[in-house]
């Protein structure tokens, strides 16, 4: 298995991961995103969106999909992880190690101050895994949202 930053050869396959993701999340038909959103926002003239991809012999089988953000408190950048997925078939080898090993090294050479992502309360399983890793819950700050339908009242 290689770990490596995504391709716009590699779009159809996030795709692929994304829906199984979305699937495992109980939410399959949540995916409004095609292959061409996704080439513009990762590989487009302007991406801020960029990803890693786990590969194997049988072709893409996991990804992270990610973005930076900002802490005004360090002064500094952070890495924010949108998207982990690894796909059924290679779970427990690695895989998911590896694309957060890619992602470590990258906040490194970007200078980031810290990494950060949401898990959703119920998966005990990618908690544990999270804590293995040396990831830990935050707590104090409630996530809040606001969706495309209020961004567009408020914009008025």
């Amino acid at each position: 298995m290689i770990v490596r930053r995504a391709e716009p050869r590699d779009v159809a396959s996030i795709l692929r991961l994304i829906r199984a993701l979305a699937t495992y999340e109980y939410a399959p038909d949540a995916v409004e995103t095609t292959e061409e959103m996704l080439r513009q926002t990762l590989f487009g003239d302007r991406a801020q969106v960029f990803g890693h991809v786990a590969e194997t012999e049988n072709g893409v089988v996991g990804i992270a999909i990610w973005f930076l953000n900002y802490s005004t408190w360090t002064g500094r950048p952070g890495l924010y992880l949108e998207d982990l997925f690894v796909d059924d078939s290679v779970r427990g080898t690695g895989a998911g190690k590896a694309l957060f090993q890619a992602l470590a090294r990258e906040a490194m050479d970007r200078g980031c101050a810290r990494i950060d992502w949401a898990v959703l309360d119920w998966n005990t399983t990618a908690m544990d895994f999270y804590c293995a890793i040396g990831g830990r819950p935050q707590s104090g700050w409630q996530p809040w949202r606001l969706d495309e339908a209020a961004i567009k009242a408020l914009a008025i």
